[in-house]
């Protein structure tokens, strides 16, 4: 014995010392995103990648190391390349003059943020909604006509009956794009409607190996399902007596523009020894190859329904850095604001050139209810199709029936994968407890453990949101209110007993929207003094086209296979304000990305359809830091009357203010660049707020009668003092410009109203009695 251990030692060390050089080499390969802004314009596509190579071959040791290192050479508009470099190599090439930033790739950076709804963002503040104000817009914008929008997601389902291309028209001229053959997918899938369709895999292959093809088709089609919800939230055809499984929000599904052109690029993969329900990844260097080609290819919008797990600062954001080569070419670029809510400054894509979203609720829900043995009936929601018999079952809670050698924590209530005694569950209902896994991860171990039923309570951080999904055993998901009575029921009797109703489609809910408590929040962290998210859209219980190859949980023992799917997430709101920018973009094809945003933002909606104020779940008044300008409309983002319009040059003064001073060679920044406050934004941002604080806003008359009168109002934010000068604005024609100043001062009873760090909010408005402009504001004192 005692002899062995002496040996251990020396065995572990050789072993170790043998392991020495691999692990270095381990270290070594990591991609490196090398980006020098944008091209100078006098070389060629060839020329660009032979410079790209040079720079490679400056830190490497030979010229066959450098090619092999190379996995993307970013040429149509975007300048930079992403390669394997070591630690030391990257830092060489960051201290070069040309260049604007360095970054390393990191696999866990980003990731997708996972009928009715059209209808519903139709609805007018204190109106009956008026289905000629909808067809007047899609009429207006010949449904999206020639429009083409293009979509980062993990790809497109081709067969849907969302994607026919019966009276499409032709494919616009402009188009550029490929339709790349891959695994079970080749041109054929392509036609007038999904006209392009690429994938992008070289990161995700470098840190995880070769893809696994039972996990994803090695092509641009869809394997999991999120990438053909969004896409046919865009732009799908309308499709009759379309319904999730059950036949739960029965109707004629559509897109928001009908008849834009779709074009798909697949950036996200499943990720290897994970279930599909828990998330795909999304590599920045993929990222940034896609949205160069989609710009080289001729796209007018782009919905990237893509966020990163904190924020990060622009030129190290492949999604920002893309963004801004996209807006220098007029494309108009949505993006998720991300679902890591209800706590605050957690918001993703906060670039000032990105339209960047929130998510709210719909008036539609799929009521499920529970009755207690004690007669209490709760309100719950769910679209599982299964049911039970109608008699009372026996009920525990989780934490009641797991298995011996489960810890009796915090988690022993929350169905995690294994936990749960089938001796003790089985033939019972089961309530389980949001937190940590997925919630219908939840759902299959409790199918798993024999439980007849299931509940899914939700935490405090949840309050009365309701997800709906279509999990493998009756059940409904309760607010966390209902759940802490369930749970007194349970602790009060012997014999707890509870029925689950069968679920139905009830519409015309009330009060609607309110905004989700998973929807990203700001203060914005990376600029406090731009105000994010700039809009809130659609996002809760939406129901949209889905992959054949994919079941309604993407849970792998759930081998049901469905048309159309209900999902929630941010990921479902960003495209349907993708949607509206594709028909503005269609009326208004002169204007620019900045107006379209400026359209969309200050014409959105600040009451539900009960007349009041927008709240959260639960109730309580929301603010602008989740709904931001309040929730879309596009049938009045059509007409805003005036627009706050910005310029490409005006965001490289943005961020020459931030210290990036080489993002263009042909731009000189100036000695003193304007503060992030000053740009022409249509919201207001100060942070610590120290006495007073004067900025410029500058904007353009786009109303139809070319001659009006613009009075503003303000609502000042508790605590401030707002003065806009001049108040009134004259208009004698269309295109015609106004500036105006904006003095925000604190008050002397300021600090004793507002804590340290805490915001009030306001709102800015111009009417010429016909069109209502709305900007909100946001303070903080210093």
């Amino acid at each position: 014995m005692a002899s062995t251990m002496k040996k251990t030692p020396t065995f572990f060390l050789l072993s170790l010392l043998l392991l020495l050089p691999l692990l270095a080499s381990c270290a070594k390969r990591q991609v490196y995103i090398v980006y020098f802004g944008e091209h100078s314009g006098e070389k060629t596509l060839d020329e660009i990648e032979e410079t790209h190579h040079s720079y490679l071959f400056s830190v490497k040791e030979t010229e066959e190391e450098a090619r092999s290192s190379l996995l993307y050479s970013y040429k149509n508009s975007i300048n930079g390349f992403a390669a394997v470099l070591t630690a030391d190599e990257a830092s060489k090439l960051s201290e070069l003059e040309e260049v604007v930033s360095v970054f390393r790739s990191e696999p866990s950076k980003y990731s997708l943020q996972t009928t009715r709804s059209w209808e519903f963002v139709g609805l007018d503040e204190g109106e009956k909604w008026n289905h000629m104000k909808r067809d007047d817009l899609l009429l207006k914008a010949r449904y999206g006509k020639q429009v083409i929008v293009g979509l980062l997601d993990n790809g497109v389902w081709p067969e849907s009956r969302s994607f026919r291309d019966e009276g499409m028209g032709h494919i616009p001229k402009s188009w550029k794009g490929i339709c790349q053959s891959g695994d079970s997918f080749n041109s054929s899938n392509c036609n007038r409607k999904l006209i392009g369709a690429r994938y992008y895999l070289k990161g995700y292959e470098q840190y995880y190996g070769p893809l696994n093809t039972s996990l994803d088709y090695r092509s641009p089609r869809d394997k999991d399902g999120h990438g053909t919800h969004t896409s046919s939230t865009v732009g799908g055809r309308r499709v009759h007596n379309a319904s999730a499984l059950g036949g739960f929000a029965r109707g004629t599904a559509s897109g928001g523009a009908p008849l834009v052109h779709l074009a798909i690029y697949k950036v996200c993969w499943a990720i290897p020894g994970q279930g599909k329900e828990e998330g795909n990844t999304c590599f920045a260097e993929d990222m940034l190859a896609a949205i160069d080609d989609a710009i080289g290819d001729g796209v007018h919008v782009l919905s990237i329904s893509i966020g990163t797990y904190e924020p990060t600062f622009y030129t190290e954001d492949g999604i920002s850095i893309g963004a801004l080569h996209a807006i220098k070419k007029n494309i108009v670029v949505a993006c998720s604001a991300g679902n890591s809510g209800p706590a605050p400054s957690t918001l993703s894509n906060p670039a000032p050139w990105i339209i960047t979203v929130g998510a709210s609720s719909v008036d539609r829900a799929f009521v499920a209810s529970l009755l207690l043995g004690n007669g209490m009936k709760i309100e719950g929601q769910t679209v599982t199709p299964y049911k039970l018999e109608e008699k009372m079952y026996p009920l525990v809670y989780a934490a009641q029936v797991v298995g011996p050698n489960v810890p009796k924590n915090d988690t022993a209530g929350q169905c995690l994968p294994g936990s749960l005694s089938p001796e003790k569950a089985k033939g019972k209902i089961v309530m389980c407890l949001r937190g940590n896994g997925s919630r219908v991860g939840k759902g299959e171990e409790v199918r798993r453990a024999g439980g007849i039923g299931f509940i899914l309570g939700n935490s405090p951080a949840n309050g009365a949101e309701l997800t709906a999904d279509a999990h493998v055993l009756p059940a409904t998901a309760v607010a966390s209110d209902s759940a802490i009575k369930i749970l007194k029921y349970i602790n009060s009797t012997k014999k707890p007993m509870a029925y689950i109703s069968p679920a139905r489609t009830v519409l015309d809910r009330k009060p609607a929207p309110f905004m989700a408590s998973f929807t990203s929040r700001g203060p914005n962290t990376i600029t406090p003094d731009i105000l994010k998210p700039d809009i809130t859209g659609p996002g809760l219980n939406i129901l949209a086209a889905w992959s054949g190859a994919s079941s309604p949980t993407k849970l792998a023992d759930d081998k049901r296979v469905v048309e159309y799917n209900i999902l929630s997430g941010t990921s479902m709101s960003c495209p349907h304000v993708g949607a509206a920018a594709a028909l503005l973009k269609a009326i208004h094809p002169t204007w620019t990305s900045a107006a379209i945003r400026s359209a969309l933002i200050t014409s959105a909606g600040l009451n539900n359809n009960l007349g009041k104020p927008i709240t959260d779940a639960s109730g309580h008044p929301a603010t602008p830091f989740q709904y931001g300008s309040g929730h879309l409309r596009p049938s009045k983002a059509a007409d805003p009357g005036l627009v706050y319009d910005a310029s490409y040059s005006e965001y490289l003064l943005f961020l020459c203010y931030h210290g990036v001073t080489k993002f263009d060679p042909s731009f000189k920044c100036p000695k003193s660049p304007p503060t992030p406050n000053n740009l022409n934004y249509p919201s207001l941002a100060i942070s610590k707020l120290n006495g007073t604080v004067t900025v410029k806003r500058t904007v353009t008359n786009v109303g139809g009668g070319g001659k009006s009168v613009y009075f503003s109002s303000v609502k000042p934010p508790i605590g401030f003092s707002v003065k806009v000068s001049p108040p009134i604005l004259f208009f004698h024609h269309v295109g015609q410009k106004k500036s105006f100043t904006i003095t925000v001062k604190a008050e002397t009873e300021a600090e004793t109203t507002i804590g340290k760090d805490e915001y009030a909010f306001g709102w800015l408005t111009w009417s010429d009695g016909v069109h209502i402009v709305r900007s909100p504001m946001a303070v903080s004192l210093a």
